[in-house]
């Protein structure tokens, strides 16, 4: 059954009459290395000249895929955690950096992340912590500026626009797939009304309307119907009212 895309293409035109933008911004979780689903996801960003942030896994990277990177300079790498190992004990929800472990051993983690990446990625790295699924122990958001994070993104509206003093929070809201069930795509109409709500809400003041609207995928799990449908989704909004957000690099290394 073809989606009905009505409910956003509503919303979307009442952003340009009212003369809003969206701010906007792409993550993908979970990259290792080159692959024949990671060729796919950056041929399928640079067919709309979409800059992709790309969650890394630090313990798992590859020198391939920074050469990767290398060659796709519209691919921005994050610090996806170190291991994406769970820590949390049977019958609780996943986590790495949950508060399932002394903060002392999470901070040295985080930090080992970052400087694995910087090695691997050089410039070309934008020292954001993504934590795996998403979840982390709020006492440890203060200690990474510290470690060299200017940011911090995980899934949902954020409650402000930093999760600690100098630490910006940015996060994703929208993972088209169905995690909980068949891990194939989530009803299309249940994720376009999502979208839209969220959308409206942002336009009527119901919600922080300067936090780019983040699209969270996994490349390495998507099958054909949830990349038609990132795709189909990707068309539309990038043909409304949508500005491209991208997070800030490392600075360049003075001579």
């Amino acid at each position: 059954m073809t989606p009905d895309w009505t409910p956003l293409d509503t919303e979307l035109a009442r952003w340009r009459d009212a003369g809003l933008r969206l701010p906007f911004w792409w993550r993908d979780d979970d990259a290792v290395e080159p692959g024949p689903a990671l060729d796919r996801l950056i041929a399928l960003a640079g067919r709309f000249d979409l800059p992709l942030h790309l969650a890394v896994i630090p313990a798992g990277a590859t020198r391939a895929l920074a050469e990767t990177v290398t060659r796709n300079p519209a691919l921005i790498p994050l610090v996806h955690g170190w291991a994406h190992a769970s820590h949390a004990p049977e019958g609780q929800k996943k986590a790495e950096f949950g508060a399932h472990r002394p903060l002392a051993q999470m901070r040295a983690e985080a930090e080992r992340g970052l400087a694995t990446l910087t090695e691997l990625f050089g410039p070309s790295l934008a020292p954001v912590f993504v934590p795996p699924w998403n979840r982390m122990a709020p006492d440890l958001a203060p200690d990474l500026p510290a470690l060299g994070y200017t940011m911090l993104s995980t899934f949902g509206p954020r409650p402000g626009a930093q999760a600690a003093p100098e630490l910006a929070l940015v996060n994703t809201h929208l993972d088209p797939i169905d995690w909980r069930g068949s891990r194939s795509l989530v009803a299309p109409d249940r994720l376009i009304a999502q979208l839209a709500g969220a959308l409206a809400d942002r336009r009527e003041g119901r919600a922080d309307t300067a936090e780019p609207y983040g699209l969270l995928t996994h490349h390495l799990v998507h099958d054909a119907a949830i990349w038609s449908f990132t795709e189909a989704l990707l068309s539309r909004l990038l043909a409304g009212p949508v500005t491209l957000w991208t997070a800030p690099r490392l600075p360049e290394a003075g001579p």
